[in-house]
């Protein structure tokens, strides 16, 4: 598979070039090395790696407090929020300090008590990784990775940073917030793609390429367009994403799973806050497949370099948000043909006119990768749809096509 390219490189495009029928035939054949090489398997048998969580939720499931039992993990976000109501403050931190894991974790917990888990958690999967970075047991690769995980978990560990989930095995899940959660009543969420995990999660160089630098410019960029608005953005890597090209990228399985915890994410965001949905490359199908069952909070779903959102068109994923897709003239994804074969394959392009979505500029914005990057028309556009002045977003090839009965040219 080495003369496949990665994601994002500089030879992309040029495998994707050429005539559509080319392009079909090339994928077709891609899709056919996949199979022979991953197989279905990859699809079909894929077992939940073990890991620090799951020893924290079978340590859970028998843990007490003045006798009685725990919450389910899979509680609804009111039944776990009543339960810790009815705790003292020295209970609630007893049990964030002793299962870190699944309080900082678990939708309906107090938001405070689950960065405050999370925080403790760090530190555990940091003195973890330091011990590694001494195993002469692990190769010199794996006492590599063991410090930049170290790292990561000490710059996660930085003063005011808010962390609302974070689970370290594999390669790992996280979410962080930007602004006051649960006094927002705008709530933005950043959904990222491919090769997501702890260690990408935030970056140095090519900052606004990663989650956390995603949500970051998206929160400044908020506030810049509406600084009285009350608004709160996310950055949700708290799914498994698929690990570059291969069947995981091309199939839905991990959007599915992706779907579920999101849609608990929405499900457990403080009081009655609007919601917007800002979903990239494989980020996009994740908000595709879960869109049908999402809560009318969520207002507005944009997706950029997408790929497909396993939807015929914006009015096939059902509910009441608004749906908002970009593309940059730089992006391979471009050249991707919208092929479905069983079980692969996303669907129609999002910036298809006969899809149907509002078409927003990204004007500035370059690559793949560059939507969030300040300065560029797609992040301001999304920053205008966080905070709800839809009145204001420039259309895609200008016009005013995509504000028409918007319905919005205010924030709150």
């Amino acid at each position: 598979m080495s003369s496949i390219p990665e994601l994002g490189s500089s030879s992309t495009t040029s495998w994707f070039s050429g005539s559509p029928a080319s392009r079909a035939a090339l994928v077709l054949a891609l899709v056919l090395i996949l199979l022979a090489t991953s197989g279905w398997t990859a699809i079909r048998n894929h077992r939940p790696e073990p890991g620090p969580r799951a020893a924290a939720l079978t340590a859970w499931a028998h843990g007490r407090v003045d006798g009685r039992e725990l919450p389910d993990p899979g509680a609804s976000a009111e039944a776990v929020a009543e339960f810790f109501l009815s705790l003292d403050r020295a209970q609630r931190r007893r049990l964030a300090d002793r299962y870190p894991l699944v309080v900082g974790n678990l939708g309906g917990v107090p938001l405070t008590l689950r960065y405050r888990a999370n925080r403790e958690a760090l530190r555990q999967a940091r003195a973890a990784e330091e011990e590694r970075t001494h195993d002469r047991r692990l190769t010199d690769l794996g006492r590599l990775q063991a410090v930049r995980r170290v790292h990561r978990f000490t710059s996660m560990l930085g003063h005011g940073r808010q962390i609302l989930a974070f689970d370290p095995t594999g390669g790992g899940r996280a979410a962080e917030v930007f602004g006051d959660l649960a006094s927002a009543r705008r709530v933005s969420v950043v959904v990222p793609g491919v090769d997501t995990d702890l260690l990408s999660f935030e970056r140095t160089r090519r900052k606004y390429t990663a989650p956390a630098g995603m949500a970051q410019a998206l929160y400044a960029a908020e506030r810049e367009a509406a600084p009285r608005a009350r608004t709160a953005v996310i950055a949700w890597a708290d799914y498994t994403t698929p690990a570059g090209i291969g069947v995981d990228a091309a199939a839905g399985r991990l959007a599915e799973e992706g779907a579920v915890r999101l849609g608990s994410l929405v499900d457990s965001l403080p009081g009655g806050s609007r919601v917007s949905l800002f979903c990239h490359s494989y980020g996009s199908v994740v908000c595709g497949v879960a869109a049908p069952s999402l809560p009318s909070r969520v207002t507005d779903i944009a997706v950029s370099g997408s790929p497909g959102m396993r939807a015929g068109s914006a009015a096939d994923l059902g509910g009441r948000a608004r749906i908002w897709a970009t593309r940059d003239a730089d992006d391979w994804i471009e050249d991707v043909p919208n092929l479905e074969l069983g079980a692969l394959g996303h669907g129609p392009d999002p910036v298809s006119p006969s899809f149907g979505a509002r078409l927003l500029s990204a004007a500035g914005a370059r690559g793949h990768a560059g939507y969030f990057e300040p300065g560029t028309a797609s992040l301001r556009n999304f920053a205008k749809v966080g905070v709800g002045a839809l009145g204001s977003v420039s259309c895609s090839g200008g016009g005013d096509g995509c504000r028409t009965g918007a319905n919005g040219s205010t924030a709150v």
